[in-house]
């Protein structure tokens, strides 16, 4: 597996207009997370380090979850992607 360059990535993120969520959602959406990386754990399909600093970032970035999902499908160039988003998919121009 590619290891994610998560900096890179934030900087991408960051270049995007859209709207952050609140203190409030924020929250929510890492105890969601946090609910579910215990649950893929469990299943024995735990995160890599870098997957796990790439959902932290995208949560200390107030990424709402749709946009997130819209983020994953992008990096890993899946044909459900939005081909206008601004993110580069993972190992494009290697």
């Amino acid at each position: 597996m590619t290891k994610l360059d998560v900096e890179a990535i934030r900087a991408e993120v960051r270049a995007l207009h859209f709207r952050r969520g609140s203190l409030a959602e924020v929250a929510a959406w890492r105890e969601a997370d946090a609910e579910s990386r215990a649950n893929l754990a469990i299943e024995d399909m735990a995160l890599e380090p870098d997957e796990d600093a790439l959902f932290d970032m995208l949560r200390d970035e107030a990424v709402p979850p749709p946009l997130a999902t819209q983020i994953l499908l992008k990096l890993y160039d899946h044909p459900d992607a939005d081909p206008a988003l601004a993110i580069t998919p993972i190992g494009a121009g290697k």
